[in-house]
């Protein structure tokens, strides 16, 4: 619980002077968890790391655009997607009831997968332990010996894990190096795509290796096996006078080749976990086309500025409604403005049991009197949502009627679903989502605190307020990670700076103070030529020096461990308007490069 990121707490207006502030400014906001307000000293070391499924939440799903009907391009080539090498066999033997065990090529491969996360929580975990076996059994067949997961020792395979491990720490620089270049001239073909003749970058081009699910959160499915994704699986869009990509796996074809120019993906294929998703390959970030849808959803976004006062006096109004419906359709639209909530849909048994604004039961919100509410539920990707607010009172008294005489499990909006909501936000403004309320809000939360907090320093120190705006949309978006594996040991590097650097400020001080004495007892006769050496304005000096990379470093520290569960990469590039960024660049001089994602935006906008 600690480590959750609890939300806006206090009074909210409804006065219209507000329409255009943002959640910060709306709510009074008190946390828990001993999060400060310091920040790093540069805005390039806020970039979002690359995370796997396990480890972080802070990536959205690329989803499919909204598909409009209109045309994208008039021709489209490329080249494909890299499928990962296929499995080499080690020949390493696991250890069943203390007895080594001969295992088939695709038998030992799931083994391995198991095997190489024996350090990791998931190894320990019911759930995961559970559904790997289950689908390891599947291949193993029912004659084989194993039969029991107790009986597994997989210590062996681990072992050569760990040495495969070693083997690549030890690769000379140049070894590595040309490993990176000969990979590099592998992918150069499917890294560019050309559209209506102007090449462009294609974004993830590589299908995801086979591997145990380990989702995010206690997630159902974790320990299933991800199979391999084959050709077959795979449908290609291209132009209809491009040349196909030849399908690299000899005797196998692609399952089905398109020439939709009403869309912009190169390749689909089925989610191996969750059948109904589908996974995407799309141009890259800096592409013209997914640049022009992008600046849709956030010119989207700007527009409910113009709508934003008539829709919170439609939902006001019907707060107090005889028309349940109605009452409810307010209430949740209600929640989704002021909470930047997600809409919610509805899952199947076997998804993880996450909860949006729509599907929200019972147990999720308690009342507490005389006008605040606490939620706790999973959201999207399995991440808590701990939020305790004030509401206005017609709300509070809202809930509470929604609530009275159902059972835990009974939804609190029975009345509604996603369907019928979403249909009531196109009525108020077309294309209204609560996706654009929660880009909405997220963008004017930046443009606020950009706009009130920056000043004359230096890029630092603005560098610095755009990370704790960041911070602040994160927080709005409840845009979490898991805690870094490196955190810990980062932390007490910095502890050690620190000691160092203190030690070093202790040094100067006795060295000053005696330098003081020396000059009092030797006077203007002394030697000139040591006094030159160590004056006390150049001890002075050091003195200042350490104290500032002292209170830096400290100032780093408590950065770290202020964001090590906050994900401010998902908000930056899904939620923020870039205009806003590149504008605060350029008027307060800072330097588009200095951040990866705001050279994108300048290509962009």
């Amino acid at each position: 619980e600690d480590n959750q990121c609890r939300r806006c707490q206090g009074n909210v207006s409804d006065d219209d002077s507000e329409d255009g502030k943002p959640l910060t400014a709306r709510f009074s906001r008190k946390r828990t968890g001993g999060c400060s307000d310091q920040t790093v000293s540069a805005l390039k070391k806020a970039r979002p790391s690359d995370a796997s499924d396990s480890s972080s939440v802070e990536s959205e799903p690329k989803d499919e655009p909204e598909h409009d009907g209109r045309k994208k391009w008039s021709t489209l080539v490329h080249n494909g997607v890299v499928f990962p090498p296929p499995y080499k066999p080690h020949g390493v033997k696991m250890l069943y009831n203390g007895q080594p065990v001969d295992l088939t090529p695709e038998q030992e491969e799931v083994a391995t997968m198991f095997a190489v996360m024996k350090d990791t929580e998931y190894a320990s975990k019911e759930t995961f332990i559970n559904n790997f076996f289950t689908d390891w059994r599947k291949i193993l067949g029912k004659t084989h010996v194993i039969t029991k997961f107790e009986l597994c020792d997989f210590t062996p395979i681990y072992e050569w894990h760990l040495s495969e491990k070693e083997k690549k720490k030890q690769m000379t620089s140049e070894e590595k190096k040309a490993s990176r270049e000969e990979k590099s001239q592998q992918d150069e073909k499917f890294m560019w795509a050309f559209v209506d003749g102007v090449k462009e970058k294609v974004g993830n081009f590589r299908v995801e290796p086979p591997g145990l699910f380990r989702g995010r959160g206690e997630h159902p499915k974790m320990g299933r096996l991800k199979r391999r994704i084959r050709p077959s699986d795979i449908t290609i869009n291209i132009g209809e006078e491009a040349p196909v990509p030849v399908c690299p796996i000899p005797g196998e074809s692609w399952k089905e080749v398109k020439h939709d120019n009403t869309v912009t993906w190169l390749a689909c294929w089925n989610d191996p976990i969750n059948e109904k998703d589908i996974k995407y390959v799309f141009l890259a970030a800096s592409s013209s086309l997914k640049g022009q849808s992008d600046k849709e959803k956030y010119e989207k976004a700007r527009k409910l500025k113009d709508y934003i006062r008539s829709i919170r006096a439609n939902y006001t109004k019907d707060f107090r409604s005889k028309d349940q419906r109605k009452k409810q359709i307010a209430v949740a639209t209600y929640l989704i403005d002021k909470l930047a909530l997600r809409a919610g849909d509805e899952k199947d048994e076997d998804e993880a049991d996450t909860v949006g604004c729509c599907t929200l039961k019972v147990e999720n919100v308690t009342c507490l009197p005389p006008n605040k509410l606490q939620f706790d539920f999973l959201g999207k990707d399995s991440i808590r949502y701990y939020n305790t607010v004030e509401v206005e009172l017609a709300v509070y008294e809202a809930i509470k009627e929604f609530c009275a005489g159902k059972k835990k499990g009974g939804h609190v909006f029975d009345k509604l679903d996603t369907t019928k909501l979403n249909a009531h936000l196109k009525d108020l403004m077309p294309g209204l989502t609560a996706k654009v309320f929660r880009t909405y809000d997220a963008s004017i939360t930046l443009d606020t605190i950009l706009n009130k907090e920056t000043t004359d320093g230096t890029v630092d120190e603005k560098a610095k307020v755009y990370q704790r705006a960041n911070k602040e949309v994160a927080i709005i978006c409840n845009h979490q990670r898991a805690v870094p594996k490196s955190h810990d040991s980062q932390m007490n590097k910095l502890n050690e700076k620190i000691d160092e650097l203190t030690v070093e400020l202790e040094k100067a001080n006795k060295l000053l103070s005696k330098k003081a004495k020396k000059r009092k007892l030797v006077g203007s006769d002394g030697d000139a030529k040591r006094r030159r050496k160590l004056t006390p304005e150049m001890l002075q000096k050091k003195l200042s020096q350490v104290e500032t990379r002292i209170v830096e470093t400290d100032n780093h520290k408590n950065n770290k461990e202020d964001l090590k569960t906050v994900a401010l990469g998902t908000s930056k590039i899904n939620y923020l308007d870039p205009r806003i960024t590149v504008a605060w660049c350029k008027t307060h001089e800072v330097p588009i490069d200095r951040d990866k994602h705001f050279t994108v935006l300048n290509k962009l906008f």
